[in-house]
């Protein structure tokens, strides 16, 4: 059996490098910075840093951050944070020529946008609308069989 590296609360950590779509990489290999398995940041900076990531063609670490919100942040938004790292996923899936993972996570995504506070108010500034409909269109460019070229994996998060 393989030791894992553990934190101080005996949780498995896993600081193998990993390329720019999250796939592990040989150990001692140069992979891309990770996200601190710590990262505790307010809302909008995590939407400043997750957007960041995105832009960059990073949507795995955006998933990373958008991770931590949903762990560390309060239990009503939970739903919110979810469906954004699910995006990020989904997106990640597309990267990587994972169409059927990419279906399922980036359908998720949508589901939980959708059942969001529905007909309410979405804090800071999520563009919960915009985003169902970007899920929806790459769901679309999937079951057509399109290759979806990574300017248009970049989505944006508040309106």
């Amino acid at each position: 059996m393989v030791e894992r590296a553990r934190d101080e609360s005996g949780r498995a950590r896993n600081a193998r490098p990993r390329d720019r779509f999250g796939r592990p990489l040989p150990p001692g290999s140069a992979g891309v910075e990770r996200i601190p398995d710590d990262l505790d940041l307010p809302p909008q900076q995590t939407l400043t840093f997750a957007q960041q990531l995105l832009d960059d063609g990073l949507a795995f670490n955006a998933h990373e951050v958008l991770e931590a919100a949903w762990k560390n942040g309060p239990f009503a938004e939970r739903m919110l944070w979810q469906a954004l790292a699910q995006l990020a996923v989904g997106i990640t899936h597309i990267q990587r020529g994972n169409p059927k993972g990419a279906r399922t996570l980036l359908t998720r995504a949508a589901t939980r946008l959708s059942g969001y506070a529905p007909g309410g108010e979405v804090p800071y500034e999520i563009d919960r609308a915009g985003l169902i409909v970007y899920a929806e269109m790459l769901l679309a460019a999937l079951d057509a069989g399109e290759t979806v070229p990574a300017e248009r994996l970049r989505p944006r998060l508040r309106a």
